[in-house]
């Protein structure tokens, strides 16, 4: 596990074609997703598979969107969706309970985290992304989104043309404190 969490490297979403997980495969990856961290045992978060004929027709309804607003930049970057086989749209769903809302959008957070993870475990290429269509209410009403829901990300699945690029890493060190008791 520590090799593979040392070497993980993120595969370009627009490289990710078929085949994607298979629907064993998926239901596998939900299930480790929802064994997340979760104080309260609130599961703040669902999934919203996004595959074929249906997620084409999400990417386009959101192009129509982009191309309503004349802009043509927004458009471009659903490349970034429409590509890859499989998305998992990952919802925050926060509860009303004593747990700060924060806490919960972190559990949806590590969701995404284990479904980047696990896809990749399975020897998938994965990309977790948010972008323009994560944020904008209309985009969010298209996808499903109610009350205090938020997309914590989209979670894109396929098989990667070629290996993903190694990219710069931060210093830990220039990262890392100590804390000390001045009183």
């Amino acid at each position: 596990m520590l090799r593979f969490l040392a070497t993980r490297r993120s595969a370009s979403a627009v490289t990710l074609n078929a085949p994607a997980p298979s629907a064993d495969e998926l239901d596998i990856l939900l299930r480790l997703a929802a064994r997340v961290p979760d104080h309260g045992k609130l599961a703040p978060w669902r999934f919203v598979i996004l595959d074929g004929q249906a997620k084409a027709a999400f990417a386009a309804r959101l192009e129509a969107l982009a191309l309503s607003r004349d802009d043509a930049t927004a458009a471009a970057k659903l490349a970034k969706l429409k590509i890859p086989p499989l998305c998992v749209a990952v919802i925050a769903s926060p509860r009303e309970a004593p747990i700060p809302a924060w806490e919960q959008e972190l559990s949806a957070g590590a969701a995404c985290t284990t479904l980047l993870y696990g896809a990749q475990a399975l020897g998938y290429g994965a990309n977790w992304i948010t972008d323009w269509y994560a944020y904008d209410a209309q985009a969010n009403a298209i996808l499903g989104l109610s009350g205090a829901e938020r997309v914590a990300g989209f979670v894109l699945m396929g098989t990667p043309r070629e290996p993903p690029m190694e990219r710069e890493r931060p210093d830990v060190a220039a990262l890392v404190s100590r804390w000390r008791d001045a009183g």
